[in-house]
């Protein structure tokens, strides 16, 4: 039997995972670490913690398994996106990471588009230009640190720290690379336009790679440390988004994945490069060579729900405390005895701003029809309905960009209420189905390394002998046409709105 490992970098912590060929869990690791704040609207990380946690679950899944190291054939990584990792001609790391949920760079998103012209960056990038993306703050570090700026050498996503810790490569992917703001996207290379418009030096950046390719192999020193043969294949891996769509099967053309966790994801794998000029879904490199996926985000998903019952569920909060039940099932049984419509009650899921469809910071959540007749558990249903008509608004952008929807799987935490995927498997009118596996990012990147192994010819082939369904929600042909009158209503609610919105929030 061969071995595959999968790491995942995320925000509150490294998870790493031992898998067999097949996609079975051997054994898996955790370790926490700290974001720190510095000022409002700043978050950074330090790349030193992100080390030590891959290198103790690494070593932690190894002797747990028992498995014998020769038996390991490859290392995928997964990792948050768009972070800003610079090190020093000597490897040092100059500064903390300036990470994906950063807000600091709003001078120079307008630098950029004053720069380039945001028709050409949605061109080249296929996104417009984002505050949170990497090339913004590099700007920012050299706007405001230039003695730091002065002595960078590389320039490194958080996985690719981690690659260059295990390899001593400087490399990166075009899943990941996407979320920088620097890379061709159809063309899925470096962008030597925008390189020159914002003179960053392109022998800063690692070279780019397909995410199922060999960057590079485990050193001797790295090897005797991790408990692992030294020259260990180490693939491009993927960016989180991308990572958990091959880690949900999301590999072909009409396949999606929703994930409803506090934000809302829904994306979408597509064989054709598809940019909306609008902005508003992000376009990046799929993790399947040459393919791309689309990506829109609802800003209030989950949280809606959680807003809900921490301010009007303390019964259900109390009840399933005595029960030893999950309060999220006893909400679940409340809203199921309520019809389609939730008795003419339609909520705006914008407790946070929207995205997707509608890029405003100022939008607001709103409950529209609210009358003496409506209960408690009349809101809760509309709080979940108005989650899915704004995840239905992602769809429909796909649509219009010719991206087809057929085929969609169920994550997060929403993921795992029937009620919910019996309400996106009614809107969106297809099948929902969920995963067995529950390990996401880590698989979809084990997936990866599988291929690069040679374990696998495919990343296609790998997830078809992998990943597996266990549920399958259908759409009820009863509900489709009956959500369709409220969704259209919905969908009329914001732009009747907008303005009232802005000037709301100038009082």
């Amino acid at each position: 039997m061969s071995y595959i490992i999968g790491v995942d970098c995320g925000t509150s912590g490294t998870k790493t995972v031992l898998f067999d060929e097949r996609g079975a869990v051997i054994a898996s690791k955790t370790i926490e670490y700290p974001m720190y704040q510095p000022q409002n609207g700043y978050a950074e990380q330090d790349p030193a913690d992100w080390s030590a946690a891959m290198i103790s679950t690494i070593k932690a899944v190894m002797v747990q398994s028992g498995v014998k190291k020769e038996d390991v054939k490859g290392i995928g990584i997964s990792g948050q996106m768009h972070g800003l990792v610079m090190l020093d001609k000597d490897n040092n790391v100059l500064r903390r990471s300036i990470i994906w949920c950063d807000q600091r760079t709003a001078a120079e998103v307008e630098e950029m588009n004053r720069i380039v012209g945001r028709d050409k960056l949605v061109e080249i990038t296929a996104n417009p230009a984002l505050t949170g993306w990497t090339a913004a703050k590099i700007l920012w570090v050299k706007n405001n640190e230039p003695e730091i700026y002065s002595k960078v050498a590389h320039i490194l996503l958080p996985k690719d720290y981690l690659r260059f810790i295990l390899t001593g490569e400087y490399a990166t992917e075009v899943s990941d690379a996407s979320g920088m703001q620097i890379l061709d996207v159809p063309n899925r290379k470096w962008s030597d336009e925008l390189l020159s418009a914002f003179e960053i030096d392109k022998s800063w950046l690692g070279k780019v790679y397909e995410s199922c390719e060999v960057t590079g192999k485990l050193t001797k020193c790295m090897a005797e440390e991790l408990g692992l043969c030294e020259g260990t294949i180490v693939v491009g891996g993927a960016g989180d988004n991308a990572a958990a769509a091959v880690g949900t099967g999301v590999v072909e053309d009409g396949k999606a994945f929703t994930t409803i966790g506090t934000s809302g994801v829904v994306f979408a794998h597509t064989s054709s490069v598809s940019i909306d000029k609008e902005g508003r879904v992000h376009t990046c490199c799929a993790a399947v060579p040459d393919t791309w996926h689309v990506m829109g985000v609802t800003q209030g998903a989950g949280l809606s729900l959680k807003w809900f019952r921490d301010n009007f569920c303390m019964t259900e909060k109390e009840t399933a405390k005595l029960m030893g039940l999950d309060e999220y099932y006893l909400m679940d049984k409340q809203a199921e005895q309520v019809p389609v419509g939730a008795n003419r009650l339609l909520y705006l899921p914008y407790l946070m701003g929207e995205r997707t469809p509608h890029l405003d910071p100022d939008a607001r959540g709103v409950f529209f029809g609210l009358s003496a007749i409506h209960t408690r558990r009349d809101m809760l249903r509309a709080v979940m309905e108005g989650v899915t008509y704004s995840l239905r608004d992602c769809v429909e952008v796909f649509r219009e960009m010719n991206v087809n929807v057929s085929d969609m799987m169920a994550c997060g935490g929403g993921g795992s209420s029937p009620l919910w995927r019996s309400m996106l498997a009614d809107l969106y009118n297809c099948n929902v189905k969920t995963v067995a596996s529950k390990e996401g990012p880590a698989l979809g990147v084990a997936i990866l390394a599988s291929v690069g192994a040679g374990l696998y010819s495919s990343v296609t082939e790998a997830c078809g002998a992998i990943i597996s369904a266990d549920k399958v929600q259908e759409p009820d042909p009863a509900n489709v046409p009956e959500y369709e009158k409220y969704y259209q209503l919905y969908r009329e609610i914001y732009p009747a709105l907008k303005d009232k919105f802005s000037k709301l929030a100038a009082l």
